[in-house]
């Protein structure tokens, strides 16, 4: 058994730990391609729980993660096994634990696994909230960043007092050890993620604001992408980056005078030729950010071209513009025709679309144009 300290930090154990070790190293190399191989992160360590609660007592076990905005609170990510059916568990799940947490500001220094075997008799404080969660026996490894910041953690549990063994030990601390930090790369790189979508929208939004007319336009014709993108089982990276080109998609307009981007009446030659020129503006704008995948430029550079090789600002043609491109350009098309603007009035759901089908061939490629009627029709018919 392992000693009476509730909270120590326990290592590995004599030779027959050391076996149990060498086992679950067998198992590490699995889980860690798990992790890389998911579509997900919560896919990716959901495995990990899985293996915990078949190779230990614990009846169950989950993975929390710091929230990313503001970092309010630590949301559970994963759960695997039974999960305790008590008021406080409902609202862990909905609100997350406080980044106060004994037990989370306890792992903040600590190198490693953190193991409570009865929590309800040693009344300690740094399992303060647990017992009433139902839990009597509690296991936690840290999950860090890079720089060693906390970002969440392991945690197995049972719901009777349980000494957790020599062996248990060796299993918890070298999967949970060797997938947490696998799993903090991961959740920074999506906490990075997260902060470079909520500028790229803000940068979205904030040209909306410039260009009055198309109020709602970025939110909309992303939404649309999206749709679009699913029917064609897209996968989720593919997905984020088409959804960060939508937003940048007419981004270049910032480099177009307010002459011409907020004249009210139709626009000469030359001032089209400046219009068009936000083309190439945004994709100097987009290229800049090196941090876009090439989907994202693709929607920026290729949304105003046509199939039959009539638009701009190259005079590409049929599969010649990229996917990403011919995709957005029937979600943009559709949102101008069906949005009011100071000269025209906006388009019926019906119209638009009959005018898309119409142009399949000719500006749009037939068998999105195709798909994107399906998808809206199908919209329609389940709102009505």
């Amino acid at each position: 058994m392992l000693p009476a300290q509730h909270h120590a930090n326990r290592g590995p154990g004599p030779t027959p730990v050391r076996d149990v070790r060498m086992l679950a190293a067998q198992s590490v190399l699995d889980l860690t391609q798990q992790v890389f191989s998911a579509s997900t992160l919560d896919q990716g360590v959901t495995p990990t729980l899985e293996y915990l609660i078949t190779r230990t007592a614990a009846v169950g076990a989950a993975y929390i993660q710091v929230t990313c905005a503001q970092k309010r609170s630590y949301r559970v990510r994963a759960t695997s096994g039974e999960i305790p059916q008590t008021a406080r568990v409902e609202d862990l799940v909905s609100w997350g634990l406080s980044l106060q947490t004994p037990l989370m500001l306890a792992l903040e220094n600590s190198p490693g696994c953190l193991f409570f075997d009865d929590i309800v008799t040693l009344c300690d404080t740094i399992t303060f909230g647990f017992t009433t969660m139902g839990i009597a026996s509690l296991a936690a490894s840290p999950v860090r960043a890079r720089d060693g910041e906390l970002l969440g953690a392991f945690l197995m549990y049972s719901f009777t007092p349980h000494v957790w063994q020599m062996e248990e030990a060796a299993i918890f601390s070298l999967v949970s050890g060797t997938v947490a930090g696998l799993a903090g790369r991961l959740a920074a790189d999506e906490q990075a993620s997260d902060a470079r979508e909520s500028a790229l929208r803000a940068m979205g939004l904030a040209l909306e604001v410039r260009d009055g007319e198309t109020k709602g336009h970025t939110d909309r014709v992303t939404a649309l992408a999206l749709r679009l993108a699913r029917g064609l089982c897209w996968s989720p990276s593919q997905i984020r980056a088409l959804r960060w080109g939508a937003y940048l998609h007419d981004i270049g307009k910032i480099a177009i005078p307010d002459a011409v981007l907020l004249k009210p009446g139709p626009l000469d030659a030359g001032e089209w030729a400046v219009m068009r020129s936000h083309v190439r503006e945004g994709v100097r704008f987009a290229t800049a950010l090196c941090f876009l995948p090439a989907t994202a430029l693709e929607v920026v550079a290729d949304h105003h071209e046509r199939w039959d090789g009539q638009g701009y600002p190259a005079g590409k043609a049929g599969t010649g513009i990229s996917l990403s491109g011919r995709l957005f350009a029937l979600c943009d098309v559709y949102d101008a025709l069906t949005s009011e603007r100071p000269y025209k009035a906006a388009w019926t759901t019906e119209a638009a679309l009959t005018e898309i089908g119409m142009q399949a061939g000719r500006h749009f490629d037939p068998e999105l144009t195709r798909l994107f009627i399906q998808v809206m029709t199908g919209d329609q018919a389940r709102a009505h």
